[in-house]
């Protein structure tokens, strides 16, 4: 995919992922550090997740195509070469949203009175802190990646764009 109504994809598909990655980013940590959160979000979490994976490598093709198309810039290789690096924290994201729904729609064991067998308690305990701590590393590294990549862009789009004195057709300018 190269154009979509006559403009270049990349430009579009974009904000797909400037939206979904932070948005599944936050999803992740909620549902990873609170079980309740994860059981209502069900299976919109690893969805969202896999829809977020997947624009990244459509947004990144979309992104070479546009490289070919552009003037030869060091801005434009400068984000490129980020932009290369943000699929493997969207697959991170992936993996741990699927443990995490996985883990929240497991069945519930119970005790003589109803309650959570003590040995599923001890053992869900440090797992859970275990998934949590790494779904906040990989949420930061993926939202402070997109950061970087988007910056990245929009000074290479816009680094001779503009002019820094308005103009303007009333006052002559």
């Amino acid at each position: 995919m190269s154009l979509l109504n006559g403009l270049p994809a990349h430009v579009l598909l974009v904000h797909i992922v400037v939206v979904l990655i932070p948005l599944t980013a936050l999803a992740l940590v909620a549902g990873a550090v609170w079980p309740r959160a994860a059981r209502r979000l069900g299976v919109l979490l690893p969805s969202l997740a896999l829809v977020a994976l997947v624009s990244v490598p459509l947004t990144t093709q979309a992104g070479e195509w546009l490289e070919r198309h552009v003037d030869d810039d060091v801005l434009v290789r400068r984000h490129t070469e980020l932009g290369d690096g943000l699929l493997p924290w969207a697959l991170g994201l992936f993996v741990l949203a699927a443990v995490v729904w996985w883990s929240a729609r497991g069945p519930r064991q119970q005790d003589a009175d109803g309650g959570p067998a003590r040995a599923a308690r001890l053992t869900a305990l440090p797992v859970r802190i275990v998934v949590s701590v790494l779904s906040l590393a990989v949420a930061a590294g993926a939202v402070v990646d997109v950061y970087r990549i988007g910056d990245s862009g929009a000074k290479a789009a816009w680094h001779d764009a503009y002019s820094k004195s308005a103009h303007s057709e009333r006052d002559g300018s």
